[in-house]
């Protein structure tokens, strides 16, 4: 049975903060995650290389060097826990039997080192989200997604502590709409088939969990959040537009929880803090530390409530120091070191309030992840009948925060991008609060040629 979320888990927004929520959860190995400390999550993946039946061993043996170079460097430093989050390439999906068995080769080495060394961690697995390689996407049926089913149990038999997924229900349409910056076609994609979707995959997902002995932990908008976090960084749609689709996505992620998702979500969720507000669970988010991967205009800010601190992912290359993975653990390690003394000293509201504050007046997209305004916009959220009116509500809700910041000065907008507030405006306004009949407003809009209705439930 779906859970509604009606109020938010927090009575005051400084308790709010990092390394705590009111929902932990506890790994096979005893790590509890949100309950006080931040922990470093290691995500990585392989170089550059082909890999099939003649080089699938050497691809074993990189996983293997990859978590062991990364236990043993978080061990010299006195790590009190780690976590390691092995993302599938497609090719480890699609061979179900490839994903399962780096699973066990990650979770035999964590166990050799829990026991010569006493080092707790903890193993996410996120198989990849094969759908999309129909087009149009099939998301209900076929050989893509039943190889991402065996993933998920094979995964989570394997020792899997969480599973997750960077799942794509409605992408098809939303790329076109970020790059033409239409706000009434991204929430069509995020609220309308990107909440069904999810409501139908983590239904799946949730019960595989219950049935293989792992936390169904929490999904991403990777896809859409972060593509449009991405192209606003490199100039080609207004940062304003980007900041309005991150809080658009809440619905979306929010829906796993709502079919049984525990967290921590997923790193690259960074509408993750909302959740958090909303749903008490703890989450995973990356900052600063993911630069090796992607830029952002929030690498502070990301880091102020979250419970898993991580890399986004870092492929096996030599760096001048080491392999790339050892060299992100020991940022990560040094990153969550130190804002766990910061909460030993009592001084972790301030030091949340630092993280938040220098980003927040310099980007609107790190403004609306500044837990203020995070704990203000998500108490309307939670008075939403449906995850459509939800997604509607989230970018209103935006929009109007950040139109108020940057008539009082409180966050930087350049000149170019204002007359955007106006222009999402009067595009939300157009949007019906019935979600049926927005989709039938929607019918000479939406290319039909790319996406399937009925594999939504349309």
């Amino acid at each position: 049975m779906s859970i509604k979320f009606n109020k938010l888990a927090y009575n005051s927004v400084d308790d709010f903060v990092y390394g705590s929520c009111k929902k932990p959860v506890t790994t096979k190995s005893g790590l509890v995650i949100g309950g006080g400390d931040v922990y470093p999550e290691l995500n990585f993946t392989l170089p550059s290389m082909i890999v099939n039946e003649d080089s699938i061993k050497d691809a074993y043996q990189i996983y293997k060097d990859m978590t062991n170079g990364i236990l043993n460097r978080a061990r010299e430093l006195y790590a009190p826990g780690v976590v390691i989050e092995y993302e599938t390439l497609p090719e480890f999906t699609e061979n179900p039997k490839w994903g399962i068995e780096v699973s066990k080769i990650i979770v035999d080495t964590m166990k050799e080192y829990e026991a010569k060394y006493g080092l707790k961690s903890a193993y996410r697995a996120t198989p990849n989200d094969l759908r999309e390689m129909n087009r149009p996407p099939i998301m209900r049926s076929g050989k893509y997604w039943e190889a991402m089913i065996e993933s998920f149990a094979g995964c989570s038999q394997a020792g899997a502590d969480f599973i997750s997924v960077e799942s794509t229900g409605g992408k098809e349409l939303n790329d076109e709409a970020l790059v033409n910056a239409d706000i009434k076609q991204v929430i069509f994609a995020l609220g309308v088939c990107g909440c069904r979707d999810m409501k139908f995959l983590w239904k799946n997902i949730s019960d595989i969990c219950k049935a293989n002995g792992s936390l169904p932990a929490g999904d991403s908008s990777c896809g859409f959040g972060n593509t449009a976090m991405v192209l606003a960084e490199r100039g080609m749609i207004p940062k304003v537009f980007a900041a309005v689709v991150r809080v658009a996505t809440v619905a979306r992620a929010l829906a796993a929880f709502e079919e049984g998702a525990v967290g921590p979500s997923k790193d690259c969720a960074y509408e993750g803090v909302y959740l958090k507000a909303i749903t008490g669970s703890p989450i995973s988010c990356e900052g600063k530390s993911a630069a090796c991967a992607h830029l952002s205009p929030i690498g502070n800010i990301a880091a102020a409530v979250t419970d898993l601190w991580s890399n986004e992912s870092v492929q096996q290359v030599k760096l001048l120091a080491e392999m790339a993975p050892v060299v992100s653990i020991e940022q990560l390690v040094y990153d969550t070191r130190l804002m766990n003394t910061a909460t030993k000293k009592g001084f972790r509201k301030e030091f949340r309030d630092l993280l938040a504050e220098s980003d927040a007046p310099l980007d609107p997209q790190a403004y609306v992840l500044k837990p203020q305004v995070v704990y203000d916009i998500a108490s309307e959220l939670v008075k939403a009948e449906n995850s459509f009116q939800m997604t509607k509500m989230g970018a209103q809700l935006a929009l109007d925060k950040i139109t108020e910041a940057v008539n009082s000065g409180e966050v930087y907008v350049e000149e170019r991008e204002k007359k955007w507030l106006d222009i999402i405006g009067n595009q939300i306004d157009d949007i019906a609060d019935d979600e049926l009949e927005f989709y039938d407003d929607m019918q000479d809009e939406l290319d039909m040629d790319k996406f399937i209705p009925s594999e939504y439930g349309l």
